[in-house]
């Protein structure tokens, strides 16, 4: 009996494999975001639900635009039809020249997994190869590591390696790739590995474990900057404070915001590293994004909340931007809105400062997302304007507005949409630089490539 149970399960798992393997590069007939809702719906709704083919800031980057091959790459989570919450873990490109999309292509099938935790980020390198990196979960599910078969294609893509990494953030640099991500033991903890070419990768470095941490990070020159939060008790609904350090030797020295050296990994919730104790304030940190002034100092932006619950209670949840400036941290208010898990974007180009996000209530009030406007700050940060709508009279709210390195005018973010109150179809859209237009990819494909068609 025994051999013949372990027989079973040799051959499911045979099964299963040959079933990944033959899901993988197939292309599929449109764009169809994946849909999520998290825990149970209380009286405002899921703790996070609707289109979540774009999340998460923790996945990043999920678009990078190449002026090689004139062409913005993109990853995000797909599914396979309206009524499915099957992940598929998908890479497109938008073609600047002839302003069409291709059918995107199955990187890997996930296989029974629903959560866009297992979402993906990806990394362009010195020669042009595509490399996917696809979040796992805990010890349950390994990370995976893809590459192209072939410069800026997206035609097949080989499985590289698997690792045990969550929230993968990855950067190609000085001929070697930078991969942050979180890893789990008794906590989740914050880690920094490299590699010449993506199958051997150095010892680990553990950056942070103070009870668990989510992180942004950004490349600038060959400086690598990370913000990240703290759990306290490793609740991760109690997740407060800031913190940043950057490395300008690929890790092997840290440095706080003024150059003073730290020690890793930090263990101490009070430490140099420490940007604001937000957790004497009683407030919640949820950071959207990370980037730079013009003198290369580091801009980060986040939302602060009173609550991890959706509904009124958790108000005001405000959106802040802070920033290094004179030897001082600056935090400046952009705005309010009604979820913890609005994400947002900015865009930092001289002496203008451009937030993008769903800051505007949408058809579901109090779920995650809703209306996207465009707000600008033209001293630095201190006041914000709201310029435009950017979507208006939407059918379902829109959530996780992604930034691509960058950014070319004509494809400068992108978002899901999807209804926050249950299952729904999920849309992919983009906007222009000046957020003027936006077009939606086709969700049904007949042909190789489309246009996507324009919808404001």
């Amino acid at each position: 009996m025994f051999h013949k149970a372990l027989f079973h399960l040799v051959l499911m798992s045979v099964l299963a494999l040959s079933a990944q393997t033959s899901a993988q590069n197939l292309k599929a007939d449109g764009y169809k975001g994946i849909w999520f809702g998290y825990g149970e719906k209380h009286e405002f709704g899921y703790k996070f639900s609707g289109g979540f083919g774009t999340y998460s800031p923790q996945h990043s980057p999920t678009a990078i635009y190449c002026p090689e091959a004139d062409k913005t790459f993109f990853v995000y989570g797909g599914t396979t039809s309206s009524e499915a919450t099957h992940l598929l873990i998908m890479i497109s490109y938008f073609d600047h020249r002839t302003h069409t999309v291709p059918r995107p292509v199955v990187v890997f099938d996930k296989q029974g997994v629903s959560e866009p935790r297992d979402n993906a980020s990806i990394a362009i390198d010195e020669d042009g190869y595509i490399w996917v990196f696809i979040s796992g979960r805990l010890r349950t599910r390994p990370g995976l590591i893809f590459r192209s078969r072939s410069p800026y294609s997206i035609e097949g893509f080989e499985q590289i390696t698997t690792w045990e990494m969550t929230f993968p953030q990855s950067w190609s640099m000085n001929d070697s790739l930078l991969l942050l991500f979180i890893r789990v033991k008794n906590e989740p903890e914050l880690y920094l590995a490299k590699s010449p070419d993506g199958k051997k990768w150095d010892t680990l470095q553990k950056l942070a474990g103070m009870g668990g941490h989510l992180h942004v990070s950004a490349l600038h020159g060959n400086r690598l900057v990370v913000a990240f939060n703290y759990h306290p008790g490793g609740n991760i609904d109690s997740r407060t404070n800031l913190y940043l350090i950057q490395t300008d030797d690929m890790g092997k020295t840290w440095k706080t915001v003024d150059n003073r050296t730290v020690n890793t990994p930090l263990t101490e919730v009070q430490n140099e590293a420490l940007v604001r104790d937000f957790q004497k304030e009683d407030k919640l940190v949820y950071i959207n994004d990370l980037s730079f002034d013009r003198e290369g100092n580091p801009v980060i932006l986040l939302i602060t909340s009173r609550s991890f619950m959706p509904g009124p209670e958790g108000d005001p949840r405000e959106w802040i931007v802070a920033s290094w400036k004179n030897n001082t941290w600056n935090f400046n208010k952009v705005c309010e809105s009604t979820h913890n898990y609005d994400g947002g974007v900015f865009y930092l180009k001289d002496d203008k400062w451009c937030v993008i996000g769903p800051t505007e209530p949408g058809p579901a009030k109090y779920g995650a997302g809703g209306e996207i406007a465009l707000w600008i700050s033209r001293d630095e940060g201190l006041t914000w304007t709201k310029e435009r709508n950017i979507t208006r009279n939407s059918p379902v709210n829109n959530s996780y507005v992604r930034r691509p390195v960058g950014a070319n005018k004509d494809f400068y973010a992108f978002w899901a949409d999807g209804d926050a109150d249950k299952l729904s179809p999920s849309r992919l859209y983009f906007t222009n630089e000046k957020c003027s237009k936006v077009w939606v990819l086709p969700y049904e494909m007949k042909r190789e490539s489309q246009k996507p068609a324009r919808v404001r």
